[in-house]
């Protein structure tokens, strides 16, 4: 029996030992998840200490620290050191980005890049198809690709600022299952990685699949501390950090000179893994150093091209240092997430050529086309993003969430996606949603959609 009585006890969740021939921590685990279903529990509830709950339940102090392992494991709830145990403030959200197909739907959600270029692509292709060369690429090829591809983009690297021998490089099928294939290599359950209160769900999607924890850094003002950042990692155990540089999603932040010297100083300090997505990077307009060169040995620079070149061909780099590069190099083969020999062998025909430049330069163009459309349906600082940024960070008046916003704009046939998604660990979601400018096919329909979301926000001001 209890020693104490709970009676008239607050207790945010109180399960009940139902079947003693089954696990009760598993029972413990499925009633917690039932309670987050039926709404009895909500994102950043603060759940009963560890010892309390194994008093109340009178079983060992074991089992409850076993169910909540799973669970935060799971992503369902989370751990602050020194706070207590919390439901995840992302529980409810999906991290499935992609909407069916729909007519008459103004898609502002996903992020899809221009699409200029794909013409000129489609000419090169047919061009390539032509070459007697070619048939040998519709074969099996090595995981590694061909020792002409890794170094012609070691050289292509260079123009960019990033240092690498053609040793270093592996291929994968777009960015995020390069960053699959790292986190697999490299980490294992049970292991905490840093990240921004809001950053990419196909990492927290990852992350959960592994049972890696993401942990969220501290932050002023929604940018990085990088004053206690050191204390931070020591005290939460981090292994690695995950980062977006340029034109963060979803808040397209980019980070300064100085912020990126102190991750690179504090990874080579505590021996950390970075991860620094360069998704964004041939969008940005900011010319400054990557994470990896100030810290060359801890990171693994992830460099897809689906953004500035064609989401079609699925083709990403990612540059290891050596004492990685083995197991990064298994985790690809034995999860087979290797690339297309062909679709390689096309991206790197195209690196050698000035067609990429020239489609890198069109779509830039079309983004800032689209800017001005954005700046005429909105101004001052509730809208963020670079004119070269593909997607825009909207603040929204206090008295909607994004969450709530989104489940509106949807209603008026406009997709957009709530800063809820984005949030990690007991992190509190800002009143926020992302648009991606470039996802729709024309400027009318951008123009369309921005015009729409306005007149909501107008709606909602009149209302506070």
């Amino acid at each position: 029996m209890p020693i104490n009585s709970f009676d008239d006890y607050p207790m945010s969740f109180r399960p009940r030992i139902k079947d003693k021939s089954q696990p009760i921590y598993l029972q413990l685990v499925k009633q917690l998840r039932e309670a987050i279903i039926v709404g009895s529990l909500k994102p950043g509830d603060k759940l009963p200490p560890q010892r309390e709950l194994a008093d109340y339940l009178d079983i060992h102090l074991s089992t409850v620290t076993r169910a909540y392992k799973i669970c935060e494991e799971k992503g369902l709830i989370c751990a602050k050191t020194g706070q207590g145990t919390f439901i995840s403030s992302d529980v409810e959200a999906s991290n499935i980005l992609l909407y069916p197909e729909t007519n008459n739907f103004a898609k502002l959600g996903t992020i899809i890049p221009p699409y200029n270029g794909n013409e000129k692509l489609v000419e090169f292709i047919k061009d390539i198809m032509n070459q007697p060369d070619i048939a040998k690429f519709l074969e099996y090829g090595s995981p590694n690709g061909t020792l002409t591809q890794r170094k012609n983009i070691a050289h292509w690297m260079e123009t960019i600022g990033i240092a690498a021998s053609e040793e270093q490089i592996c291929f994968a099928t777009g960015g995020q299952n390069a960053l699959c294939a790292a986190l697999f290599g490299l980490f294992k359950a049970g292991d905490r990685i840093g990240a921004n209160s809001l950053s990419f769900p196909g990492l927290k999607a990852i992350c959960k699949m592994f049972g890696v924890q993401l942990v969220p850094l501290p932050e002023v003002q929604g940018q990085l501390d990088c004053t206690h950042l050191e204390a931070f990692c020591r005290q939460e155990n981090i292994k690695g950090l995950y980062f977006i540089p340029d034109q963060h999603n979803p808040t397209t932040y980019t980070m300064t000179t100085s912020e990126r010297k102190c991750i690179g100083d504090i990874a080579k300090k505590l021996d950390l893994i970075i991860l620094e997505d360069a998704i964004n990077r041939m969008y940005s307009q900011s010319g400054r150093p990557s994470l990896y060169s100030f810290a060359p040995h801890n990171t693994i620079y992830i460099f897809s091209t689906s953004k500035f070149l064609s989401p079609g061909l699925r083709v990403a780099f990612l540059i290891s240092p050596m004492k990685y590069y083995r197991e990064i190099s298994a985790s690809l083969y034995n999860m087979n997430l290797l690339v297309s020999p062909l679709n390689l062998e096309i991206v790197n025909r195209i690196f050698t050529t000035e067609l990429l430049g020239e489609i890198i330069e069109e779509k830039k163009a079309e983004l800032v086309a689209r800017a001005g459309i954005v700046s005429r349906c909105f101004t001052g600082k509730n809208i963020r993003g670079e004119k070269t940024c593909s997607f825009r960070w909207l603040m929204l008046p206090k008295n909607i969430s994004g969450q709530d916003f989104e489940k509106t704009a949807q209603k008026s046939n406009v997709q957009v996606f709530a800063a809820e998604r984005f949030v990690i660990g007991n992190a509190k979601p800002l009143n926020a949603v992302r648009l991606c400018v470039s996802a729709p096919q024309t400027r009318q329909e951008l123009q369309k959609g921005l015009i729409a979301i306005k007149e909501l926000l107008q709606d909602i001001r009149m209302k506070s």
